[in-house]
C-alpha cells in the first residue's frame, strides 16, 4: 500500500504541490521556511537584486552549507576508520611481540 500524501509547500510566493511520504512532511515544511528566510534576508540586504538574484544567493548558500557538513562526515568516517585500523594494528603487533619496541 502506497502511503504517501501531497501536501503544499510555499516557496517564494509560490505554491508547489509535493507528493511524499508522511514521515518527511515537517522536514519538508522546515526546509521551505528556510529557503525564504535566507530569500528574504538578501531581499532585505541587497535592496533592488530581482527575486532571482535572491534565490541563486540563497541556494549557493545551502550549498556551501552542504558540502562543508559533506566534508565534516567524511573526515568523521576517516577518522573512525583510522582508530580501527590503529587497534587492529596495535592488536596484530601485540601477538607478533613487536609492539613493545614502538612504545
Amino acid at each position: 500500500m502506497d502511503d504517501k500524501i501531497t501536501i503544499e509547500v510555499s516557496v517564494v510566493g509560490r505554491v508547489y504541490p509535493i507528493l511524499i511520504e508522511p514521515i518527511e512532511e515537517e522536514k519538508i515544511k522546515k526546509a521551505a521556511q528556510l529557503i525564504n528566510e535566507k530569500v528574504a534576508h538578501y531581499q532585505q540586504r541587497y535592496a533592488g537584486k530581482d527575486m532571482q538574484d535572491c534565490l541563486a544567493m540563497a541556494a549557493l548558500g545551502f550549498v556551501i552549507k552542504l558540502i562543508e557538513a559533506d566534508g565534516r562526515q567524511n573526515n568523521a568516517e576517516i577518522i573512525d576508520q583510522m582508530a580501527d585500523l590503529d587497534d587492529w594494528l596495535g592488536q596484530y603487533l601485540a601477538k607478533q611481540n613487536i609492539g613493545s619496541s614502538f612504545k
